[in-house]
C-alpha cells in the first residue's frame, strides 16, 4: 500500500545523489507516495538513463585492454548511477530505470543481465556480489486497475548490506532489506526482510541457517553515500 506523505529523510538523502530529475512527482516517487510516472521530468530521467546504459552495454573499443576497459566503463557508471564506490565491476548488459536512485558501495560486482527498477532508492553495500540475471524491483503498482490505466504507480526502496552474495536469477521485491553478510540462493524470490548473517533460499526466500559474523571493515565511501 502506498504512503500518503512524503519522507523528508529520503528526500534529503536524494539531494546527495547525481543527475536527479527533481520535481514533485520525483519526491513522491522516492517517498513511496502515489505519483504520475509520465510527467516530463521523470520521462526525461528514464530517457537519459537508457542512453547511458545503452552506451555502457555496447562500449568495447577495438583498442581496449582489460585495464582500460574497466576504467572507461567506470567513468560511464559514475555518469549513470547516483553513487559509486571504488573499484566497481559490472558485466554488461545492465538495465536500469533511472540510475540516479541506485547507490553501490566499494568493490561491487555484478554478473551479466542485472536489472534494477530504481523508482525507489536502491542502496547496495560494500563487497557485494551478484550472480547473473539478478533483478531488483523497487517499482510497484496498486492492484486497482484504474490507477494503472492512468499511469499512477508507487515505489519501495531496497537495501542490501555489506558482504552479501546474491545468487543468479534472484528477484528482490519492493521494500526489502537484506542484512549484511547474507547469502541468497540462486533462483530465490525475496519478498521479506532478511536479517544479518543469514542464508536464505526459495520462493519466497526463507532463512535456512545463520553464518558466523565477521568484524566490520572501514569503508572509503563518503558519508553522504553510505549504505548502512
Amino acid at each position: 500500500m502506498a504512503n500518503t506523505e512524503k519522507n523528508p529523510e529520503i528526500i534529503q538523502f536524494a539531494k546527495t545523489l547525481e543527475n536527479v530529475p527533481w520535481c514533485e512527482d520525483y519526491e513522491n516517487m522516492i517517498s513511496g507516495v502515489l505519483y504520475d510516472s509520465q510527467v516530463p521530468e521523470l520521462t526525461n530521467g528514464r530517457f537519459r538513463a537508457r542512453k547511458l546504459m545503452t552506451k555502457y552495454n555496447t562500449y568495447f573499443p577495438d583498442s581496449a585492454t582489460p585495464e582500460s576497459l574497466k576504467d572507461e566503463r567506470e567513468v560511464l557508471l559514475r555518469q549513470m548511477l547516483g553513487g559509486v564506490g571504488k573499484a566497481p565491476f559490472m558485466e554488461p548488459p545492465i538495465n536500469i530505470d533511472y540510475g540516479c536512485n541506485t547507490i553501490i558501495g566499494d568493490d561491487f560486482y555484478s554478473n551479466f543481465n542485472l536489472v534494477i527498477l530504481d523508482c525507489g532508492i536502491v542502496k547496495i553495500g560494500n563487497r557485494v556480489m551478484f550472480g547473473p540475471f539478478v533483478s531488483i524491483f523497487a517499482a510497484t503498482h496498486e492492484t486497482g486497475v484504474q490507477s494503472r490505466r492512468d499511469g499512477i504507480e508507487y515505489a519501495r526502496g531496497v537495501t542490501i548490506g555489506d558482504d552479501c552474495w546474491i545468487g543468479g536469477n534472484t528477484t528482490i521485491m519492493p521494500g526489502v532489506n537484506i542484512g549484511k553478510g547474507c547469502t541468497i540462493g540462486a533462483g530465490s524470490i525475496v519478498t521479506k526482510d532478511i536479517p544479518d548473517w543469514s542464508v536464505a533460499v526459495g520462493s519466497p526466500a526463507r532463512v535456512i541457517k545463520k553464518v558466523e559474523p565477521v568484524p566490520d571493515v572501514a569503508s572509503a565511501r563518503q558519508s553522504g553515500n553510505e549504505t548502512n
